[in-house]
Formats: structure tokens, C-alpha cells, sequence
């Protein structure tokens, strides 16, 4: 289990093919964390990639912390892990909250960025998408693991289920987030998405109420596609060899 301090807290990361010559990394959304990627996304990509993940503050195995959620804290935060890691040009991919991160990345730092996925990033001032953190609880998490548990293929048991609760319920009652998130409601509106410059793969459900999001950032980003893939949501769940392929190709090209 690979601990790395970054800004003074404890990041959990993995990482295959490292003696590749260039980078994927691959960021989760909220509700998740790094095993999104991991048993079938990654190792698509680390046949020609150096593939790094990580769990974002408060997810996984990562270390709980009751600020800094804003998409401008969670990019410093990639930032002072690309540093720690020795990486300076990469590919990088967000899924959901993950793809805003992304995208805020690819704009503050495109130095840094060489071609970007964003993989069903939503609108964050879609009030639904916002609901979900105000509309938490146990009986949500249950429902939520069972039809669309981002983290295994696997039930997940009764010890985990309490231990995923513990920290959610730390996450929306004793963290910044909610406020966090009402602050980026205008993210997508910002003039640096307009003028991103980085070639930038767009994907989303065909069913996904965030298909809207992806057909706006397609007009948006001068140099970007939009496929659409058979699923909602929860494509990394449902599509996950498609997607590795389609990144995987895109990356290459």
C-alpha cells in the first residue's frame, strides 16, 4: 500500500509499468476511489503506459482532512504529486468530480498536460449532482453500493460497508465540501475552458444525465471529440474495456 506525503498529508497511490516513457494519470470521482481504475481501466493502459493513481483526500485510503476541496486545492494537490513523482508532461484522465479536475488542471498548468480524457465530468451547478451530497445517508449508501458501487465487481461486506459509511458521513458533515463545491458552480463558464488548447477526449453515456454537460464542452474545447458510449453515469462500471481502449488509443495517436 504506497503512502506518499504530499502537502503534508498522507496520499495513497499505485502505480504500473513504470519504466514506460510516457504517463497516464487517471483521477476518480466522488464516491469512489482509485480501484475505479484499477482492476480493468489500468491495466488496458499500462501495456504502453506508465499508469498513476491515487485516492483524492478523504477517499480510499487516502488521509481525511477537513478543507480543500475546491477544484483549485485538488489541483495544487496533483500538482505537488506530479512533483513528488518526478513527472512533468503527461496524459492525464478524470472521471465525474475528476474530469472537473482534470479540466481546472489542463488550464492552470497546460505545461504539464499533454492530451486530456474527461470522462462524464459533470455541470457543477447542476443542482441534482449537488442534492446527492444533502441527500446522504446510510440507506443512500447501500443503494448506491448495490447498483452502483464504482469500487468492486465484488458484495461488498458488512465491515467495509461500515467502514465507506464512517467516512462519507465524515466527508459531507465535517469537510468543507458542500460549501466547496456551491463555490465552483460557475467552473465550466470560466473563459480558460474556452481556450483550452490540448487535445481532449470526451466521454459520456448515451443514457448519462451529464451528456448535455459533454455535448456543451464539445462546442467549448477547440481541440476535442465526444464519443458516446453505451451506459449512464456509471460507464467505467459498465464499460470499462471500451473506455481503457478508447484512451488507450487516443493516448498513442
Amino acid at each position: 500500500m504506497p503512502i506518499i506525503k504530499i502537502n503534508n498529508r498522507n496520499v495513497h497511490i499505485q502505480e504500473l509499468n513504470k519504466g514506460a516513457a510516457e504517463t497516464v494519470l487517471l483521477i476518480h470521482g466522488m464516491f469512489s476511489n482509485l480501484s475505479v481504475y484499477y482492476f480493468n481501466i489500468a491495466p488496458i493502459l499500462a501495456e504502453n503506459f506508465h499508469v498513476v493513481m491515487y485516492d483524492l483526500k478523504s477517499h480510499g485510503m487516502s488521509e481525511r482532512t477537513q478543507n480543500g476541496y475546491d477544484l483549485k486545492s485538488m489541483t495544487d494537490d496533483l500538482c505537488a504529486l506530479m512533483e513528488a513523482l518526478n513527472l512533468d508532461n503527461i496524459h492525464l484522465a478524470g472521471y465525474s468530480f475528476g474530469g472537473l479536475i482534470a479540466l481546472k488542471m489542463a488550464s492552470r498548468f497546460p505545461e504539464k498536460i499533454n492530451k486530456l480524457a474527461v470522462i462524464e465530468a459533470p455541470d457543477p451547478k447542476d443542482e441534482k449532482a449537488r442534492g446527492i451530497i444533502d441527500d446522504y445517508s446510510r440507506a443512500f449508501l447501500e443503494h448506491y453500493v448495490e447498483n452502483f458501487t464504482d469500487t468492486t465487481k465484488v458484495k461488498m461486506g458488512k465491515r467495509q460497508m461500515d467502514r465507506n459509511h464512517r467516512m462519507y458521513e465524515y466527508l459531507f458533515y465535517q469537510t468543507s465540501i458542500k460549501a466547496d463545491m456551491i463555490a465552483e458552480k460557475d467552473f465550466l463558464n470560466d473563459a480558460s475552458i474556452s481556450v483550452l488548447d490540448k487535445p481532449t477526449l470526451l466521454l459520456y453515456g448515451v443514457d448519462s444525465n451529464c451528456l448535455e454537460t459533454g455535448q456543451w464542452l464539445n462546442q467549448k474545447i477547440k481541440r476535442s471529440e465526444l464519443i458516446s458510449v453505451p451506459g449512464d453515469h456509471n460507464i467505467p462500471i459498465q464499460e470499462p474495456i471500451t473506455l481503457g481502449i478508447m484512451m488507450d488509443t487516443f493516448f498513442k495517436n
